[in-house]
């Protein structure tokens, strides 16, 4: 099975903690960068607020960019499991 394959999360029923481990981490990262781009937004209306919003701006945009880690962390963490064998069919068959 390929890497980011939208059936993985099936297969690994018996490590549904782990699964659920990776999305809570992702789904945190995603509100924690919507939420400030929102107050950086926001301080964009001040002059005085601007520098703090910047790094806002920032701290979202490294939020976002540990959104695709999370997920290769997660590929990487299967494919340490042993799911060799879909992976290398899928190659030949290809």
């Amino acid at each position: 099975m390929p890497f980011f394959h939208p059936d993985r999360k099936r297969r690994y029923e018996n490590d549904e903690r782990a699964y659920a481990i990776f999305e809570l981490a992702y789904t945190t990262v995603d509100v924690a960068a919507a939420v400030l781009f929102i107050i950086g937004s926001v301080m964009f209306f001040s002059d005085e607020w601007q520098t703090p919003g910047t790094w806002c701006f920032l701290i979202g945009s490294i939020c976002f960019a540990l959104k695709p880690s999370i997920r290769i962390y997660r590929e990487i963490y299967y494919f340490s499991e042993g799911d060799y064998d879909d992976m290398v069919d899928n190659k030949r068959n290809s």
